[in-house]
């Protein structure tokens, strides 16, 4: 049995000569335990949580996609918002659709769309994915705005927007999703 020298008693509790057998004593307040207590609501803890970790479905179709893909290099640094680009539809829940849409490829993208977990969030990246672009005049085949396919939560103009345009729309989107409430939401947890 290991015991406590006499000298690290700092309280005056213990008679000299005395040593202490067992340190544990009734927990206390103290001003240090109170400053260190975090209060908040479920809401927020789980707002944090999903604003913290948003995974990005890799979705890309002409230019816009290239701007899109320097945001994961190192000097704009995609991985301090959290963001960690996903392969598969079912481990993503932020859809950035960059690029022109064609009527071709518009059921494939309302099936990831789909196949993604609630909650889910969309992205419009640039010109042809908000309006159809340059094509919209001349291609038959183009679609004329990505939110006649699926619902769009953020739209970034541009032709190709610039990385930090899309840094701009993350903030947005994260700031949505921090003032969402369960309430609210039509899914269960």
């Amino acid at each position: 049995m290991v015991m406590n020298p006499p000298a690290a008693d700092k309280s005056g509790l213990l008679a000299p000569g005395e040593a202490l057998m067992n340190p544990a004593t009734q927990p206390t307040v103290t001003h240090d335990l109170s400053e260190n207590v975090i209060l908040t609501t479920v809401d927020d803890l789980y707002n944090w949580c999903r604003l913290s970790s948003l995974f990005p479905l890799l979705y890309g179709t002409a230019c816009c996609f290239i701007e899109f893909a320097a945001l994961i290099g190192s000097r704009f640094d995609f991985d301090r918002f959290g963001l960690l680009p996903r392969a598969s539809p079912r481990q993503a829940d932020l859809l950035i659709t960059a690029g022109t849409v064609t009527m071709k490829m518009a059921p494939a993208l309302v099936r990831l769309y789909e196949q993604m977990p609630d909650p889910k969030y969309v992205i419009a990246m640039g010109a042809c994915t908000i309006t159809g672009g340059m094509f919209s005049s001349d291609s038959p085949s183009a679609v004329r705005g990505v939110d006649k396919l699926i619902p769009v939560d953020v739209y970034i103009p541009g032709c190709p927007p610039r990385p930090e345009a899309i840094i701009d729309a993350i903030i947005k989107l994260r700031k949505k999703v921090a003032t969402e409430s369960m309430q609210d939401r039509a899914y269960t947890m």
